[in-house]
């Protein structure tokens, strides 16, 4: 039961430390986190990450966060220094290397799962974010 409890312990001091950082944030601070507490783009922020692969554009982001395409477009660039899309271009690139080193699965299936309709798409999309193509990188990193 004690390292059942230690686990806890670490989790709720870990989501503490991030919560006081994200209070110290400043005013002009930009990222994830400024991000994160804003109320349009924190919300784009959570439907990104919990449908990744879905077939995301920025007038369908706006439309179900109930804001402007324009004015998420703007806000959510000043906040997290980057695009919604190129956002979850990296995002679904992050949860790619996730899949591949976890599990053996076919290049192919990894795409699919992360948003792309094509292994060719995906491997043309992973190389401009990483340099190097997915099975390349996977020899690597194995």
């Amino acid at each position: 039961g004690s390292s059942a409890m230690l686990v806890r312990l670490t989790e709720l001091l870990y989501v503490e430390v991030l919560r006081r950082y994200m209070q110290q944030l400043g005013v002009g601070q930009t990222g994830w986190l400024a991000g994160v507490q804003d109320a349009e783009v924190g919300r784009a922020l959570r439907l990104l990450h919990a449908q990744p692969e879905r077939e995301w554009t920025i007038e369908e982001l706006a439309r179900e966060v109930g804001v402007s395409r324009s004015g998420l477009a703007q806000r959510f660039t000043e906040l997290t220094g980057e695009s919604p899309m190129r956002y979850l271009t990296g995002w679904r690139i992050q949860l790619a290397k996730n899949l591949m080193l976890q599990l053996a699965l076919p290049i192919a299936e990894v795409a699919d799962r992360v948003g792309y309709e094509s292994e060719a798409a995906f491997n043309r999309a992973f190389k401009r974010n990483v340099g190097v193509p997915p099975a390349t990188w996977r020899k690597r990193s194995a």
